[in-house]
């Protein structure tokens, strides 16, 4: 075999075993909604979202430097009302609206510890609009949801609730605080099935 078939037989091989992966990784996201996703901790510890099956969870992206960062508080209570009930909070930290999250990941902990006693879940500093936005957002964008529909993030603290199968329940604007009833309504309504 010459130099140019090894080199051509080695790109079509690699192409397949490249689709293969992609096929593999979408037939997970369809099987499992957001629970077919792996993401990187606050602590830079590799996550899969699969650990959260069997439980609701409410995805949000956070700020530390916005009007709305008090949310941080409700969403603690969320957490700790809820947690034992099956409830997981993710927050998810952005610097992509007004640049209110410019912290590294350990600064965002530790304001997140310090100001607010965070002891939901949080991760990685992410993207969540746009061609740089984590696969998980881009899943989670592009699903039909209410009360707000499908499309890019508006803001701060944009909230899913995840049902335990994975797929997106609810969606609420960033001003729909977390002790909102409707809120709680479709929290209590994913945690009773």
């Amino acid at each position: 075999m010459n130099r140019l078939s090894t080199l051509l037989l080695t790109g079509i091989v690699a192409a397949c075993i490249s689709a293969s992966f992609a096929d593999a990784e979408e037939k997970n996201v369809s099987d499992n909604g957001a629970l077919g996703f792996t993401v990187k901790s606050i602590a830079g510890k590799e996550v899969d979202l699969a650990k959260y099956k069997g439980k609701v969870l409410v995805v949000v992206n956070v700020a530390s430097a916005c009007g709305l960062t008090p949310q941080y508080e409700e969403l603690q209570a969320l957490h700790t009302k809820y947690a034992d009930k099956g409830l997981a909070v993710l927050g998810f930290p952005c610097n992509q609206f007004g640049k209110q999250e410019p912290g590294s990941d350990a600064e965002i902990a530790e304001f997140c510890k310090s100001e607010y006693n965070v002891s939901f879940d949080m991760f990685s500093k992410i993207d969540v609009n746009g061609e740089t936005a984590n696969p998980l957002y881009k899943y989670l964008t592009s699903a039909d949801s209410a009360p707000a529909a499908k499309g890019k993030i508006s803001w701060n603290f944009e909230k899913f609730i995840i049902g335990k199968d994975g797929k997106v329940a609810a969606r609420f604007s960033p001003r729909t605080a977390p002790d909102d009833a409707e809120f709680i309504k479709a929290i209590e309504a994913e945690l009773a099935k």
